[in-house]
């Protein structure tokens, strides 16, 4: 934007190096260029300034596909000004001589008829090709179709402007298109997904069965091992119990035998006391044989004197009495005619 400073009789104006100042003086060029700084006189003065730099403008347009499927488009075209005093002639780029900034809205005008022209290149293009088509060609295809129509269009060129650059961002399908158009791709996709899965819970099972499969063969396994580890333990008990029975059949024998010996032997004991006692008997019935019956009466009197413990009365008849003395004397005379 060029700056004016004003004075009482005159103003100056400076402009930068990117633009093209064009000063007329009554209808008539007084002065023409880029950067330029000069005094003039507000009265009858009319100024204009063209911006030398590149420019960019953003679009976003809508077209239809020749299968009458609605699109839009994204991109950015750059452009810059190659002839000033041409474009100064179909523009009006007047400033106001009293802040220096654009009168109108230039920029806005050529906006509008880069946008008209990138509306019309585009919509050509994309009536050529079926939607699907145009998305599988991608955006190449469509740049390069706006940029030819711009090199081919003469409007640019007379108006002194020149396409730097055409970048198309994005061609994009409505909402509802979209998720028409992804639905094969979705269903292609869930598919496999679904195909995945039952790959995964096919997989899950049959890791499922080998495993249940190897427990199963565990089982059996410790199955066997177990009966066979009962069946030694029947056998241990067995031969333990046969051993306790040998041992206790051993015992009972030995000590049956014990009893057996035992017995002869306390027969053989009584035996022996009864024959003592038999040959002490007949050895004292020996003895008392030859011993007088007088004596046996004293003998039997005192064994049974000894045996009573308390005589209360004793009674002596003279005839018991007379016995006994005639057997004592008979006594004494065999003693004396022994000795």
């Amino acid at each position: 934007m060029a700056q004016i400073k004003k004075y009482p009789l005159l103003s100056q104006l400076r402009s930068e190096a990117s633009s093209y100042v064009q000063y007329f003086r009554k209808g008539k060029t007084v002065r023409a260029g880029r950067g330029l700084s000069f005094w003039f006189d507000p009265t009858g003065a009319s100024i204009s300034e063209i911006p030398m730099d590149d420019r960019e403008l953003n679009f976003m347009i809508k077209g239809q596909s020749s299968d009458y499927q609605d699109l839009a488009v994204q991109g950015v075209v750059s452009w810059r000004v190659v002839d000033a005093q041409r474009l100064g002639e179909r523009v009006d780029f007047s400033i106001d001589l009293k802040s220096g900034r654009s009168a109108g809205k230039p920029q806005d005008q050529i906006r509008s008829v880069l946008n008209g022209l990138v509306r019309e290149f585009a919509d050509t293009h994309l009536k050529k090709y079926g939607v699907r088509e145009l998305l599988e060609k991608g955006l190449a295809p469509l740049q390069a179709a706006i940029n030819a129509g711009f090199t081919e269009d003469p409007t640019l060129t007379s108006m002194g402007l020149e396409i730097v650059s055409v970048r198309v961002a994005a061609l994009t399908p409505s909402s509802e298109l979209s998720r028409a158009l992804q639905a094969p791709t979705f269903e292609s996709l869930q598919q496999k997904a679904d195909e995945a899965t039952f790959s995964r819970r096919a997989l899950a099972v049959e890791k499922e069965r080998a495993i249940a499969e190897n427990e199963l063969n565990n089982q059996v396994e410790l199955a066997a091992r177990r009966k066979e580890l009962i069946a030694r333990e029947d056998a241990n008990a067995r031969s333990e119990a046969e051993a306790l029975a040998a041992a206790s059949r051993i015992t009972v024998e030995a000590d049956a035998e014990a009893k057996i010996v035992t017995a002869e032997a306390e027969a053989r004991r009584i035996r022996s006391v009864e024959q003592a006692a038999a040959d002490m008997e007949t050895a004292r019935m020996s003895a008392y044989g030859s011993v007088p019956p007088a004596v046996l009466y004293a003998l039997a009197a005192q064994e049974f004197a000894g045996k009573l413990e308390r005589i209360d009365s004793l009674t002596v008849s003279p005839d018991m009495l007379a016995g006994i003395m005639n057997q004592i004397k008979s006594l004494v005379g065999s003693t004396e005619a022994q000795g």
